[in-house]
């Protein structure tokens, strides 16, 4: 994620060539319902897939809240606030999964930055207590530390996946054009995607036969992998990659990867050379869709899918939006050709997409705490 302290963008053209092309096809429109409000700097929302129907929202600062029966229960679900450095706009409480059998194990994990340095990226596992409601903080178990040079560009994203592996979104270490190179360099968790297997074992977590580089990283060319998402009736993989300032993008992975992709982040930005006019293309996958880093856009908000049933005109639309313009914007396959098309304006700041149970896709407004449902139209 990139807020309006951390950027100046560059005039270019408001939307990728592809929307162009999507205008001449039928596009359904879509509006916002505010189902809550109250929350503080909220960043992520997600659901635990144990059939309560609960959504989990996840406070910058350090707590997980429930929103339950129409109503955000007022004790947090985890407040870890004295563990979490939140400094600026990009440290924090960032990630929350749950793993396909919360239900009878009741173990989930969370990514966050510590109080240590400059705010170093932890990706814990916690236990639940008796109560379905709430967790017990004093169950924690570190699993991975990611030692952090910048305070920017953490990622922050967990996902598990549809081979039940938990899936990792780091940022490039921060700064600025990535100083450091480590979006191309194997040797660091920086800037990459990594998968790994918790599940298996009570303690620690061990790497899956089938990642790529025998570590780990599963893809890497990555600047800042703030949001992320699989969607629930494919498997495929969609990454909402913030960009430097030209270019925001959007990622793909089919189901059927075996990980190894370079999505080519410091040698592009988007589908263009950085900093250079020409660059070395050839074993980099390139984005699906982009647009450019322009005002009132500044940087992209990953979304999902969307397969619920109440809105049929919106099933497989990929829906994603811009943190500063509160544009939300649909992306699909036609055939060989991906389309994008920006469907709702609205003044919002975008921080983060969610799903419930039933696939609706849910958003939050970073700046007022508010939570809506997109709706289809």
């Amino acid at each position: 994620m990139r807020h309006l302290l951390l950027v100046t963008p560059l005039l270019a053209l408001l939307v990728s060539t592809t929307v162009h092309a999507a205008e001449k096809s039928g596009w359904p429109s879509v509006s916002l319902e505010k189902v809550m409000s109250g929350l503080k700097e909220p960043t992520t929302i997600t659901h635990a897939g144990d059939g309560s129907g609960r959504l989990f929202i996840l406070e910058r600062k350090g707590t997980i809240r429930i929103f339950k029966d129409g109503k955000l229960l007022p004790k947090p679900f985890l407040d870890i606030r004295k563990r979490v450095r939140s400094f600026g706009s990009e440290q924090g409480l960032l990630g929350l999964a749950f793993p396909p059998d919360f239900a009878k194990n009741g173990r989930f994990y969370v990514n966050y930055t510590r109080t240590k340095g400059v705010g170093d990226t932890y990706v814990s596992r916690f236990m639940m207590t008796g109560d379905r409601e709430v967790a017990n903080p004093g169950s924690e178990e570190v699993l991975l530390t990611i030692r952090q040079p910048y305070s920017n560009h953490n990622g922050g994203q967990l996902a598990f996946g549809p081979d039940g592996y938990l899936y990792i979104g780091t940022g490039d270490g921060g700064s600025g054009g990535d100083p450091q190179g480590n979006g191309q360099n194997l040797k660091t968790f920086l800037g990459k995607m990594l998968r790994i297997d918790p599940e298996s074992s009570t303690k620690g977590y061990k790497n899956p036969k089938g990642n790529p580089f025998g570590n780990e990283i599963w893809a890497y060319g990555i600047r800042n992998a703030w949001r992320f998402s699989f969607d629930r009736a494919t498997g495929d993989l969609f990454i909402g990659d913030v960009g430097q300032n030209e270019w925001e993008e959007i990622d793909f992975q089919p189901k059927t990867s075996r990980g190894g992709e370079n999505y080519g982040w410091n040698v592009m930005e988007g589908n263009h050379c950085f900093r250079k006019e020409s660059c070395e293309k050839k074993g980099l996958t390139l984005p699906v869709a982009e647009y450019a880093t322009a005002s009132p856009d500044c940087s992209v908000t990953g979304g999902y899918v969307y397969r619920g049933k109440e809105f049929p005109q919106l099933a497989g639309i990929y829906l994603y939006g811009d943190f500063c313009s509160g544009r939300i914007r649909g992306l699909r396959k036609s055939g060989d050709v991906w389309e994008s098309k920006v469907l709702l304006e609205k003044k919002i700041s975008i921080s983060t997409f969610g799903e419930d149970e039933a696939g609706n896709i849910y958003l939050a407004d970073y700046e007022t705490g508010d939570i809506y449902r997109v709706v289809g139209r």
